[in-house]
């Protein structure tokens, strides 16, 4: 299998100044991808990454911005584009999103409104972006990575806002993998247990993670690889890559 070059090319990714987002820039760092670094409220993470990012030979810049409505997303396409290399950014990721609590009791038109605005509506405004981009400057195809959740085919009963967002971006994914073919691929990947919960301590991590096939939680790492493999594999698009040592085959992986 032979897989593309991806150097000098520049990348877009989402909520990329820490966690899962952070080893994704360094991995497609490592491919010589330059990085446009989207942070909400994580500057200084995100400066330092930018930092990091050109003492490795790349070109590295920071857009600021919340994602929670179109006016707010269109802006920061447009900040991204002013200070991309060459005016042209020919990889997206989107991976920013939120991950707030709910039950169907709790669950209100608000709620769900933050988590589809932020987690699919966003996704959904900025890959129309890109790929104006790409089709008016007769460029060539050009890839975008989604990141889901492994755990979008069952019940999670305690984020029920977050789990429609992304199956609503699920269901994006394949859709504009077929509407945008053949100048753009969309993919996804879906992330199991590699990180634990913001606020959450590394003790359930290692319980939920032990009920996968694997018996093991993985690293942001193996995302970011898999985000990556998508990138150089051209003849893939309306993919998802499930990074969770098995569980998704599972019927109820963490229940």
């Amino acid at each position: 299998m032979s897989l593309i070059d991806l150097t000098g090319q520049t990348a877009l990714i989402t909520g990329a100044a820490k966690r899962v987002g952070r080893s994704i820039a360094s991995a497609l760092a490592d491919q010589g991808v330059n990085i446009v670094v989207h942070y909400n409220t994580s500057r200084g993470e995100a400066e330092a990454l930018t930092a990091q990012l050109r003492d490795r030979g790349v070109d590295a810049r920071t857009v600021q911005s919340p994602l929670d409505d179109r006016a707010q997303v269109e802006g920061m396409w447009e900040q991204a584009l002013g200070c991309a290399p060459g005016g042209r950014i020919s990889l997206l990721v989107n991976n920013a999103s939120i991950f707030p609590s709910d039950t169907l009791s709790t669950l209100s038109p608000e709620n769900l409104e933050q988590n589809l605005s932020v987690n699919a509506l966003a996704p959904l405004y900025l890959i129309r972006l890109f790929a104006a981009q790409v089709r008016n400057a007769n460029a060539p195809p050009a890839c975008v990575v989604n990141l889901l959740d492994s755990r979008i085919g069952g019940y999670m009963k305690k984020h029920v806002s977050y789990a429609l967002s992304k199956r609503m971006l699920f269901s994006l994914t394949r859709m504009l993998a077929l509407e945008l073919a053949p100048k753009v691929r969309v993919n996804a990947v879906a992330p199991g247990m590699v990180l634990a919960p913001e606020g959450e301590s590394g003790e359930t991590l290692e319980r939920l993670a032990a009920r996968a096939p694997l018996a093991r939680w993985g690293a942001p790492e193996d995302v970011a690889n898999a985000v990556a493999f998508l990138m150089r594999n051209d003849y893939l698009t309306g993919q998802v890559i499930y990074v969770d040592g098995g569980a998704f085959i599972k019927e109820d992986p963490y229940g």
